[in-house]
């Protein structure tokens, strides 16, 4: 069972939250809100794993907070168990179409509450961990594709927000075909592997970004970086997949394996996401591919 779960309790009656609080506070962090527009300023500002929401409160019921927190794509996967006094069939059947996972009736039963919660936390975290290995790429354990796009739409409204410029490049191993051709498959699965590793390495930002894009190209996002700094960065890490000194023995190659790489920057203008970012990127890299390879090509 997660120990130390951040849990949002909103009730505006003192006695209720106390009886919550005494509950729970031994094994969870617990954060208060009298008000259902309170409840939900402190969800997007800290997320809490678990909402336990009263439907009477002094501004707006909790049925329309949990319709306002589902409706937000930021919120609408925290969980919310709706805490009321109204015991009718018919409301719990309305709370739960509403999207909260449970529906606690008062007066409460701390041991009830505990029970109930830590059940719903324990699901959580499954749940969590299921979605972490949806979003990894399982040959490097880097992030996928998927992950990628989701980063770059986020990224990308903040830039869009602040002013701020992005960069993205596109990487790709030159000649992987023949490598895997010539070495075998297994080889070519420790290659990516290795690729994967020296590009997260080579990232030193905590805000920067790689994924595996597709067989052996690879993509990272740099927020709030201008294309010189990109260059910089992008340019380190091809030097240091170069200075791996993998053997490409092939035929045709008789040397050692490189990557050429594709960059390109925009300040976001619009709010939805523009993928010229994107085409950019692949066309500056197909130019360093036409220019000899082993090198970085921009715009």
């Amino acid at each position: 069972m997660p120990i130390d779960s951040n849990i949002l309790v909103v009730d505006d009656d003192p006695i209720n939250v106390q009886i919550i609080a005494n509950a729970l506070f031994k094994t969870h962090r617990i954060n208060v809100a009298t008000t259902g527009l309170n409840a939900l300023r402190i969800t997007q500002e800290q997320m809490p794993d678990l909402i336990l929401l009263d439907i009477g409160l002094p501004d707006i019921s909790g049925y329309e907070v949990c319709k306002m927190l589902k409706r937000n794509s930021v919120t609408r996967h925290v969980p919310v168990v709706f805490i009321t006094a109204r015991d009718t069939d018919l409301d719990e059947l309305h709370g739960l179409e509403l999207g909260a996972i449970d529906y606690i009736r008062k007066p409460f039963s701390p041991a009830l509450i505990r029970a109930r919660v830590n059940n719903q936390l324990l699901l959580k975290h499954k749940t969590d961990q299921l979605e972490q290995l949806a979003m990894l790429d399982s040959l490097t354990a880097i992030p996928n594709r998927r992950n990628f796009e989701q980063e770059l739409s986020k990224v990308w409204s903040v830039a869009q927000r602040k002013s701020r410029e992005i960069a993205v490049a596109l990487l790709d191993i030159d000649y992987f075909k023949q490598y895997n051709d010539h070495y075998g498959h297994a080889a070519g699965d420790r290659c990516l592997q290795l690729v994967a590793k020296t590009i997260s390495e080579s990232l030193h930002r905590p805000m920067d970004f790689v994924a595996r894009y597709g067989g052996e190209e690879f993509v990272m996002i740099f927020p709030d970086s201008t294309l010189d700094e990109t260059i910089m960065v992008a340019e380190k890490v091809r030097e240091n997949i170069e200075n791996l000194h993998i053997r490409h023995e092939h035929p045709d190659i008789q040397g050692q394996l490189t990557v050429s790489i594709g960059v390109a920057s925009t300040i976001p203008t619009q709010h939805k996401m523009d993928r010229h970012i994107l085409e950019e990127a692949d066309k500056n890299l197909y130019r360093a591919k036409k220019m000899g390879r082993n090198q970085l090509f921009q715009a």
